[in-house]
């Protein structure tokens, strides 16, 4: 996300049972937009309970509003914040080419610095033979390595 557009992008963050989702489906529905979870939890399926998936939230006035980033992954994938930061530049790019306005919306701090800041993250390749290697030491070895 460049300076230009960070103007059409809103961002509402806190504390897990605040009311966070609720009131960014309510100015989505009010400044024509879309809500962006996140959310660290939210994006896998089937894990309604526990996460604060308040999907009925996203239902203002009969309307359903669109949200994104949200029941993306299996449980158990190890989804991380590299991976949040390219779905949120897709979800963001798509919401702002349809001339919407994009809702940040959880309060997975580190989601929200990657997405509001802009890091440049690489993807890195598992070693699985340094991995295999280091299976084998003890935590203190490791420790001492670190």
């Amino acid at each position: 996300m460049n300076a230009k557009d960070s103007d059409k992008l809103l961002v509402i963050t806190g504390p897990t049972a605040t009311g966070k989702t609720r009131l960014a489906a309510h100015l989505a529905n009010r400044l024509q937009g879309e809500v962006i979870s996140a959310d660290s939890r939210q994006v896998y399926r089937g894990m309604n309970l526990g996460t604060g998936k308040d999907l009925e939230d996203f239902i203002i006035d009969g309307s359903r509003i669109p949200f994104h980033l949200i029941d993306i992954v299996d449980p158990g994938y190890e989804y991380n914040v590299f991976e949040f930061q390219k779905d949120f530049i897709n979800a963001y790019q798509h919401i702002i080419s349809q001339h919407k306005r994009a809702i940040l919306c959880g309060g997975t701090g580190l989601y929200v610095e990657a997405a509001i800041s802009g890091y440049r993250l690489q993807q890195v390749p598992e070693n699985t033979d340094l991995r295999q290697q280091l299976s084998t030491l003890s935590m203190a070895e490791l420790t001492d390595i670190l």
